[in-house]
């Protein structure tokens, strides 16, 4: 049986929501982030793309650009309720769902034409589903895969649909530029438009071993992409896995003083590793077990984020309003789940250029020298004694 595997997501996303606020912005070229005078742009509504402004652009270059602009300082509490609304729908109709991303969602309705009904029909009526229910303009692309299905949905767009019959998958990838194969960055595609490859028939001409000897693994990826191939399968978004770390003292202790700075380095740790996965994470969690072994967990939701400063903020948060001084402590945790993947930059509405490219920096840091290479001066003399790990 051939699988059918719909990819639904949200046209322009940030913009749609702030439209729904405000009317009159439909139609007009909205920017989302960037309006500090070092800001970072978000998202960019269609109208405003057609100027050249895209996401993690500079504030003042889309200004440049497009000095007519509206420029909105974002609500990622907003955003991430209406991305949950639209993940409550599809999740109450569809059979199997994975979250992708903050405005994406993959759905298995593979056997659908069989036992319910026509799986095309089936998709867009859950399309009009989610319009009427939200508001929010949404496209979708159906196919045998999540690959071909993805590369649908961005040629419907915006608010429309486009169901790739079995079979077909090759001659409607054929006429595509390489840009629109999902994966590829700027250094691949240069190195592809070097070869004379512009389209994805050029890749489809190619053998597999070409692509290997040109791109190494990644020019295989590419190879089955542009042939339409991918037995990736669709992951429910409850199986999403959380990620935490915790410590053991081994003499309890009661000062407010040397966990903040024990959580602070956790937390840390934890959000660069989101970042290295490039997830993004809506709840935290806090644990503590004291001297008596008895342990208490504290949960707070926040909007989507990988952001040290965002995450540390509502996890001393927790530790404030539960943890009074009293009694002794004998093990700290912390734990970030309700993952999907995504990107830091969604939540920098009010950082600056300076703060995303610190970020960078510091995980690159990381990222070559270890997770310790950087941290906080808060953090760097631990209390003796401890034992540490991670999940």
């Amino acid at each position: 049986m051939d699988r059918r595997i719909a990819h639904f997501d949200l046209d322009s996303f940030f913009v749609s929501v702030e439209c729904l606020r405000d009317k009159s912005l439909l139609g007009k070229p909205v920017v989302i982030g960037g309006s500090s005078e070092r800001g970072v742009v978000a998202s960019c509504s269609y109208e405003a793309r057609k100027f050249g402004i895209h996401s993690a652009m500079p504030g003042k270059q889309a200004k440049r650009l497009c000095p007519h602009a509206i420029f909105i300082k974002g609500d990622m509490d907003l955003y991430s309720e209406y991305s949950h609304r639209v993940t409550r729908i599809i999740e109450e109709r569809a059979p199997a769902v994975e979250k992708a991303s903050i405005d994406e969602h993959y759905v298995d309705v593979t056997g659908m034409d069989k036992y319910i009904k026509e799986s095309f029909l089936w998709t867009k009526e859950l399309r009009q589903t989610i319009l009427k229910e939200t508001g929010l303009p949404i496209s979708f692309g159906l196919s045998t895969n999540k690959t071909v299905s993805k590369m649908a949905t961005n040629e419907a767009k915006p608010n429309g649909e486009k169901y790739i019959l079995p079979g077909t998958e090759k001659a409607f990838l054929a006429p595509l530029s390489i840009r629109k194969i999902p994966g590829i960055g700027a250094k691949t595609y240069v190195v592809l438009s070097n070869m004379g490859i512009e389209k994805i028939e050029s890749i489809q001409k190619l053998t597999k071993e070409e692509m290997y000897n040109a791109l190494g693994e990644n020019g295989e990826s590419i190879w089955r992409k542009a042939n339409g191939i991918s037995y990736s399968p669709v992951v429910p978004f409850h199986e999403q896995k959380s990620i935490s770390t915790e410590m053991t003292f081994h003499k309890d202790t009661a000062d407010t003083e040397k966990l903040k700075n024990i959580v602070t380095g956790m937390v840390d740790e934890l959000a660069f590793t989101l970042r290295r996965m490039k997830k993004v994470a809506a709840c935290v969690t806090l644990k503590l077990r004291f001297s008596d072994f008895e342990t208490h967990t504290f949960q707070g939701h926040i909007p989507y984020t990988a952001a040290d400063h965002i995450l540390l903020r509502k996890t001393l948060e927790l530790f404030r309003k539960h943890y009074p001084g009293k009694p002794l402590i004998r093990l700290i945790g912390v734990r970030f789940s309700d993952l999907v993947p995504g990107f830091n930059q969604i939540d920098l509405f009010d950082d600056t250029e300076e703060m995303v490219n610190l970020y960078q920096a510091l995980d690159r840091i990381r990222k070559r020298y270890g997770e310790r290479a950087i941290v906080r001066a808060s953090t760097v003399k631990r209390p003796k004694g401890l034992q540490m790990g991670k999940d």
